[in-house]
């Protein structure tokens, strides 16, 4: 297996784990009338739309 010859700096560390950052999730628009932000693929949490169908309880 392969080791190391050398420690490798904070500095490289650092700059190659910069891009692990979460991104943030893209929302859309539910259909109600209301407009609220939904995560895509998802049943709205304050009307319960899904698809254009009443799928849970809303609030």
């Amino acid at each position: 297996m392969a080791v190391p010859k050398r420690r490798t700096s904070r500095s490289n560390t650092r700059h190659r784990r910069a891009r692990w950052k979460a991104s943030v999730p893209g929302l859309a628009d539910c259909p109600c009338p209301r407009k609220e932000k939904v995560i895509p693929h998802r049943a709205c949490a304050h009307c319960g739309i899904y698809r254009g169908r009443q799928v849970v309880e809303g609030r």
